[in-house]
């Protein structure tokens, strides 16, 4: 059977025709078509699959990192929450390919914002992963973000792209219309041809959820294009997602894509291997622990132990160059196999005192402990951080 030309387009750019039911857009790179000017998420962990530190941490009032990578909690409220990598098995963002997400449970409300407070979480994006948007020159490209949400406050909440290397910002309002229900949103940036990002390993980009904000950040107009920063202008309209202890929020499904797109003509979501995810998470933070089975660090840290024989000076040596290259040289802390104590090793059943030496963003030379026993064995995990 001869082919038509509709076919025969298809099989040359590997687009699905508007004829036959697609969006003209491609899964990956052929003939230049693909809409994506880059081959690998800009986003990192959108699927929301790995969570090295913890499935679960429960009172959490600071700003940190606390379960899954690549999405730091930044507070300054009176709240509690519990944050968590939820498993899905239904809904609307299961059904469009993802099984976690991304939960803040708040278990102590804070129903009276203060002017000056407020909760966001964000990802950072290190300047040399964002060349591509050309930022600060006469070709800047518009931004699309994408993301499932869930929450059970309805209303307007605020979504906002913050310049860290020079200060400007931009924010879009979304609605969550009905409680407690898997909603996707896209959201359109405008191209901002002021404020070139560093070519470096700085954080340049944060893109953030507001949870919740004070007078300080809503008593202005919302900046819907990219100005200087003026915090009254930051988050107008946001609804207080802490104002119950029965309040949930959750996301999945997070995306960047250069260009302008609507909830058509999006392209799909860039599904990695679990195995590719996980490295580009680890460039930021990696530990020995098996985090498929318990939070690290623990009491009893008996899993995955590294082990080596120790030199004749009672030194060990590190077990070679880390599984990943880490965006710099990395805060290393040691734990003691067997207890788990903080800052030590264990050789020959006995803790001590030990430092990395000579640490890069590849490796570490070796291990310094005091009083080291020489030729015994040293066992111990580690974790190793360079978050933005």
């Amino acid at each position: 059977m001869a082919l038509s030309k509709i076919d025969v387009a298809n099989m040359l750019t590997g687009a699905t025709p508007v004829a036959n039911g697609g969006t003209a857009l491609t899964s990956g790179f052929k003939n230049g078509t693909d809409p994506r000017p880059n081959a690998k998420a800009i986003a990192i962990n959108g699927d929301m699959a790995i969570s090295q530190r913890a499935r679960t941490k429960s009172s959490i009032t600071a700003t940190g990192y606390y379960t899954l990578d690549r999405y730091k909690f930044t507070a300054s409220s009176d709240a509690t929450i519990t944050m968590s990598q939820e498993s899905l098995t239904s809904g609307n963002a299961y059904t469009d390919g993802f099984a976690n997400a991304l939960k803040v449970d708040v278990t102590t409300a804070d129903s009276s914002l203060a002017s000056g407070q407020y909760a966001l979480i964000s990802q950072a994006i290190e300047g040399r992963n964002l060349q591509l948007l050309k930022k600060g020159t006469a070709n800047a490209e518009t931004l699309t973000v994408a993301f499932w949400v869930k929450a059970t406050k309805t209303g307007t909440s605020i979504f906002e792209i913050f310049d860290n290397d020079n200060s400007r910002q931009v924010s879009k309002a979304f609605t969550i219309s009905s409680s407690d229900t898997w909603e996707k949103k896209v959201l359109n940036f405008p191209a901002d041809t002021t404020g070139a990002l560093g070519d470096d390993n700085n954080v340049s980009l944060y893109f953030q959820w507001y949870l919740c904000a004070g007078s300080d950040y809503t008593s202005g107009t919302l900046s819907e294009t990219w100005t200087g920063n003026t915090g009254a202008n930051r988050v107008v309209g946001q609804v207080n997602h802490f104002d119950s202890a029965s309040n949930n929020f959750h996301i999945t499904g997070f995306q960047i894509e250069v260009g302008t797109f609507s909830s058509t003509t999006i392209p799909p979501f860039q599904h990695e291997s679990f195995e590719e995810n996980e490295m580009r998470c680890m460039r930021y933070y990696q530990n020995t622990w098996n985090t498929v089975n318990a939070q690290f660090p623990v009491s009893t840290a008996t899993q995955n132990t590294c082990i080596t024989t120790s030199w004749n000076d009672g030194n060990a040596p590190f077990q070679g160059m880390f599984p990943v290259q880490m965006r710099s040289t990395p805060t290393v802390t040691l734990y003691a196999r067997g207890d788990g104590e903080e800052g030590k090793v264990n050789q020959n059943g006995s803790n001590k005192s030990c430092s990395p030496a000579d640490t890069s963003e590849k490796t570490i030379g070796y291990l310094n402990v005091s009083s080291g026993t020489n030729l015994v064995y040293t066992a111990w995990h580690h974790v190793l951080d360079a978050e933005l």
